[in-house]
This record gives C-alpha cells, sequence and structure tokens, in this order.
C-alpha cells in the first residue's frame, strides 16, 4: 500500500529543480506562468540555472536542489525542469529521512525516473508527467492539473492490435525502460510484484530495446503482474542489417506467453501528449477489442 501525498489546492507551494540537463529561464517562463495561474507559489531551486557540462551545474549542486526540495517544509510538490541524463548520479547523495516523515508529490519523467524509483521503493506515490521544458502540449499540462489536484482523470486511447484483453486492477509502477534496468540490484530497484507495469522508451536501438527486455525478464521482473502497460516507444533506431521487427513487435515477442493483459500505445511517454500517470495509486484498466481505459480508483 503506497501513501498518497496531499492534493494541492490554490495558494500551495511548488518547487521547480533541475536534476538532469541544464535549461535556461527562458524554456520555463511558460511553465511557471502556466503554474502561477493555477494559483500557484511556485519556489526555485539555487542551482536550478546553473551549467556544468551538459548538466544543470555539478553533482553536489544537483544534489543540493534536490535535498532542499526534499526537506521543503511548506511545499506540496516537486517539479523537475527536464530529462536527458544526470539523476542517477545524484539519487544516492541525498537523504529521504525527512521526506518520508512529510511525502510531497515528486513529478517529472524520462531520466527522472530512477527518482520516482527510489520514492515508489519507500512507499510513496508519484507522479509521472510532463515536465517545464515541455509545457507547450495542453493535453498533457492538463492531465498534470488532475492528477495534483485530484480532479477526476482517466485515460481512453484506441486498441492495438497486440494487445492481449483482460481487466486488472493494481498499482502502477515503472517509468523509462534504460531507467527501470539501470535500477536493477540497486536501492532503486522496482518492485513489479502484483503491480501494473508501466514502460516507455526513445531513441534506442532496437536490438537495446530487446535486450532490455530479455534482462527484465532474466530478472522476473515480468512475472507476476497484473498488468503491462507500454507507451511511447519513439525515435528508434535500427542498424545497417535491419533487426526484423517493429519496437511493439519486440516487446510482444517477450511478453507473449504471460497470461496478463497487456496494452501498447498508452499515451504515455516521450510524446506529443504525454498523459500523465499517478504511480502508486490504486488503478483500474480495462483492455478490449475496442480501446483500452485507465480510471483511478478512489
Amino acid at each position: 500500500m503506497f501513501s498518497t501525498p496531499t492534493p494541492l489546492k490554490e495558494k500551495d507551494e511548488i518547487v521547480l529543480i533541475s536534476t538532469a540537463r541544464k535549461i535556461s529561464k527562458e524554456e520555463i517562463s511558460l511553465c511557471i506562468a502556466t503554474l502561477e495561474s493555477w494559483g500557484l507559489h511556485v519556489h526555485l531551486g539555487k542551482h536550478i540555472f546553473k551549467e556544468d557540462k551538459q548538466f544543470a551545474g555539478t553533482d553536489t549542486q544537483r544534489a543540493e536542489d534536490l535535498q532542499w526540495a526534499l526537506d521543503h517544509p511548506s511545499a506540496k510538490a516537486i517539479l523537475c525542469t527536464r530529462g536527458g541524463y544526470g539523476s542517477s548520479r545524484i539519487i544516492d547523495l541525498v537523504n529521504f529521512d525527512t521526506f518520508k516523515k512529510k511525502p510531497k508529490w515528486f513529478v517529472g519523467f524520462s531520466d527522472v525516473s530512477i527518482i520516482h524509483h527510489h520514492v515508489n521503493s519507500l512507499g510513496i506515490a508519484s507522479i509521472h508527467a510532463t515536465m517545464p521544458l515541455l509545457f507547450s502540449d495542453q493535453t498533457a499540462v492538463g492531465s498534470l492539473k488532475a492528477c495534483i489536484f485530484n480532479d477526476t482523470y482517466h485515460i481512453s486511447t484506441p486498441a492495438h492490435a497486440l494487445n492481449q484483453h483482460g481487466t486488472a486492477k493494481g498499482e502502477i509502477i515503472g517509468g523509462n525502460l534504460t531507467l527501470v534496468m539501470h535500477g536493477l540490484g540497486t536501492p532503486s530497484e522496482i518492485d513489479t510484484e502484483d503491480k501494473i507495469l508501466f514502460l516507455e522508451e526513445i531513441d534506442e536501438y532496437l536490438y537495446h530495446l530487446d535486450r532490455m527486455m530479455l534482462q527484465l525478464k532474466r530478472a522476473g521482473k515480468l512475472d507476476n503482474l497484473k498488468g503491462l502497460m507500454i507507451g511511447g516507444l519513439s525515435d528508434m533506431n535500427d542498424n545497417t542489417i535491419p533487426f526484423g521487427l517493429s519496437a511493439q513487435e519486440i516487446v510482444y515477442e517477450h511478453v507473449k506467453e504471460y497470461s496478463y493483459p497487456i496494452c501498447f500505445d498508452i499515451p504515455c511517454g516521450h510524446i506529443t501528449n504525454n498523459h500523465a500517470l499517478i504511480f502508486g495509486k490504486e488503478t483500474l484498466l480495462n483492455i478490449n477489442d475496442k480501446e483500452t481505459t485507465l480510471s483511478y480508483i478512489t
């Protein structure tokens, strides 16, 4: 059972930090204006616009901002500015003790999946959603708002030819496939037992995708799921000698033997209309020959 942070309301505080790739003030100006239009008070991490090679400051600076956000006495949510690479470099430099005592919503996707995994391993729910760099898509932003304010929210998407039909009830966990695999054997390893596993990926070679799915399978992470949701598998690459299967077909080859419900192309991940997902909240997933629907159980 996951602990669910308190929903936000007008006049609540939210903090923005950069845990991975560098970003500019201009790139997050729309996000800040949007959050303020929701009635939220926005606080920025001390090092949010720092630069160190491709990173938003040194590991020490990014860890300092993450620690500040985790320990913030009045903020109700933490929103990471962007992904890229770098969050896994600082995850072991911070202490989650204060955060465990007073949880707040942790929000983001892509590279920050590793922080989701750590938060979820503590039994605390989090929100896989768009980030300030990508606040121009209204569907993505609207779904994030619905999740953090606890408004009624569901996802509906057309059926996919590779789907395995059925209904699943359970808590969603997962995120970016590379980061799920990266966490294996570490304190941030996800527990998939009796969970609905969500996976998405971008800009990987097809044989890399095959290798990662095989690793998850060998590690037992595909066993005993309640269900499996595959989101965007975007901008995949192939070799001169083609792999011979599409990204979705590669995933299907590794999971078709399981009896639990499986859906493809759930509109979440590195796609334009990146719908938010609440990791750790009881969810009803229904997959039939016409559509896939996801709704949260209150």
